[in-house]
């Protein structure tokens, strides 16, 4: 966003071109990192248009479509097929706490909107956890491809595996705890952290997948912090300012009801930064 709360289409291209350069495997527009919930949907197409533009299909492109109101998801669903997205995220609806049925239901309407849906699981900020029972409900359906498991429970992978075996990818939605995920068996991650320090998150990965702990340790050691710390305020603030600090963009502004990252919190960001390599200590 510019300081002015307009959606700033020139750092958002600088963006997509830094992951294209930086190896990074997808890319996961209008998600719950960034600030769907207060655009429009003119707003929306003109970002995913401008994102499929970018990238040039050098990289897939999920879209994320969750919201309360199924007809909504809809709507924004055939949105991002219009437009050449390649999946779309969609999260248990929130607030509203429906029933397992109700999901399962909310799941398979959506993926009969023809493209690949990655599932996503985040009870603390949506107030209901789908269950492994009825995520395996989902898992024949075509076109669920994955879930997105931001429960941060490393225990929840392996129940979830003896429900759905090999139906669907496993991706950790969940930084401090994704390389362990990957290690005992997940497929990856969709990764807050990825925003600020995409390439050193595409090699955390890579060696977990490679079962290769001494370089899964090496080279998330420096990240831990930043990890934790993106989270000193709500999701996405201080991602915001990190990808400003490392001079991606020129505006770390959040529509309200969010707010810019509060300046007690800015040395803390700071120093997770020069601790991740992204920052010199002078800088």
């Amino acid at each position: 966003m510019t300081p002015t709360g307009e959606v700033d289409m020139p750092a958002l291209r600088n963006i997509l071109r830094f992951h294209v350069e930086s190896g990074t495997d997808g890319l996961c527009i209008l998600g719950t990192t960034g600030e769907a919930s207060t655009l429009s949907m003119a707003e929306r197409a003109t970002v995913l248009t401008a994102a499929v533009e970018e990238v040039k299909g050098k990289i897939p492109i999920m879209a994320g479509v969750g919201t309360i109101d199924p007809e909504h998801v809809k709507e924004m669903t055939q949105q991002a097929i219009d437009v050449g997205c390649d999946a779309a995220l969609v999260v248990t609806p929130y607030y509203v706490k429906p029933p397992q049925r109700g999901l399962v239901k909310h799941f398979l309407t959506m993926a009969e909107m023809g493209l690949p849906v990655v599932i996503y699981n985040v009870p603390g900020r949506t107030g209901v956890d789908f269950q492994s029972n009825n995520l395996a409900l989902c898992a024949d359906h075509e076109n669920i491809v994955a879930l997105k498991d931001a429960t941060g429970d490393l225990d929840r992978l392996e129940e979830v595996r003896n429900y759905v075996g090999d139906k669907l990818l496993l991706y950790s939605g969940d930084d401090s705890t994704e390389a362990e995920y990957v290690l005992r068996g997940g497929d990856g991650c969709i990764s807050v952290t990825a925003n600020v320090a995409p390439a050193q998150m595409h090699n955390l990965i890579m060696a977990a997948l490679n079962k290769d702990v001494a370089e899964v340790e090496k080279i998330n050691g420096p990240l831990k912090e930043l990890h934790n710390n993106l989270f000193c305020e709500a999701n996405p603030i201080p991602a915001k300012w990190a990808v400003k600090r490392i001079g991606k963009m020129d505006s770390a502004y959040c529509r309200p009801p969010l707010d810019e990252l509060a300046p007690e919190f800015h040395s803390l960001i700071e120093a997770s930064l020069t601790e991740a390599g992204l920052l010199l200590p002078t800088q």
